[in-house]
């Protein structure tokens, strides 16, 4: 197995705690409107550890796919895009079958790494000028 690259490590943390912050704040909006209660929590959180898992995933077939040839790395990037959805579809499954989850809990953290990579790159782009 190779070692985990320093950038997949420095970025995982980065979306974990974007996910952290996100997640309290989504708990925030249930508390203010009175909807909060403890499958919430469990939701929100087994939905952050399945979006972080996707990323961190996603950025080690990135690293591996790095090293092959272009038709290799495309198809194994494929094949990681299809199983990590396919991840994220059995989390939201399981948050729908399993009553101690509100699905909606469980859904929501999913989009929170998109929001952080987007955030982030505004951030730098207005660095830059």
């Amino acid at each position: 197995m190779k070692k985990i690259d320093s950038t997949v490590k420095k970025e995982t943390l980065y979306i974990f705690l974007f996910t952290i912050v996100l997640s309290a704040l989504m708990e925030s909006v249930y508390l203010i409107i009175g909807k909060w209660d403890y499958s919430v929590l469990l939701g929100n959180i087994l939905g952050a550890v399945a979006a972080t898992a996707n990323f961190f995933i996603m950025g080690l077939t990135v690293q591996n796919a790095l090293g092959k040839e272009e038709k290799d790395a495309k198809n194994l990037m494929k094949l990681s895009q299809s199983l990590r959805m396919l991840m994220l579809f059995a989390v939201a499954l399981v948050g729908y079958l399993v009553p101690v989850f509100s699905l909606v809990a469980v859904v929501i953290p999913f989009i929170f790494p998109r929001i952080a990579v987007t955030l982030r790159a505004l951030f730098i782009k207005n660095q830059n000028k």
